[in-house]
């Protein structure tokens, strides 16, 4: 089991969805659903605390590997990432993601926290700052109108991928 307790909220993002905890649980959970608004990503979630997680290519490959930490739907899921499909990024420590569902009114307020075990250069931090709005605003668009948002893909920025290059060559979490 993963000791969360190391871990620290680096980047967080609110945003309120016009649809029910179950629903906004199911486009987190669901391999079908999330390929529609995670930049073609579908999950694939053991559903049970412990259990594995992992984000795949379209074409099947694995991009992401992790451990559930928290199954509790429809309020409650939080996972360790581990991205294995770029170059690099598998020797940075994992992170810890976790989504919060809260019913607010007629709407859910979806709060999803990014966290890490090692003070993260702020230009990787900047990857996330890209990708994570895109990916809510898609669920909350689909969610509230049936169909996926379309937007562009830039990709990560230059400083991203430089900052992570350093890091695997420094590995300074090694030294907190």
């Amino acid at each position: 089991m993963v000791d969360t307790t190391k871990f620290k909220p680096k980047t967080v993002y609110v945003t309120y969805i016009a649809a029910t905890p179950e629903k906004v649980w199911q486009a987190l959970a669901d391999p079908a659903f999330s390929k529609q608004y995670f930049f073609g990503f579908s999950v694939d979630i053991e559903p049970t605390t412990g259990g594995r997680f992992r984000l795949l290519w379209p074409d099947g490959r694995l991009h992401v590997s992790g451990e559930v930490v928290e199954w509790t739907p429809p309020r409650r899921l939080s996972v360790t990432w581990l991205v294995e499909g770029m170059k690099d990024f598998g020797e940075l420590p994992q992170c810890l993601v976790s989504y919060d569902i809260v019913a607010s009114g007629d709407t859910v307020r979806l709060t999803m926290t990014e966290s890490h075990s090692w003070d993260v250069p702020r230009d990787i931090l900047k990857g996330g700052e890209m990708g994570w709005p895109k990916i809510l605003s898609g669920l909350k668009s689909l969610l509230e109108t049936g169909k996926p948002l379309v937007t562009g893909n830039e990709g990560p920025p230059p400083e991203f991928m430089e900052a992570v290059k350093r890091a695997v060559a420094e590995k300074p979490w090694l030294r907190s």
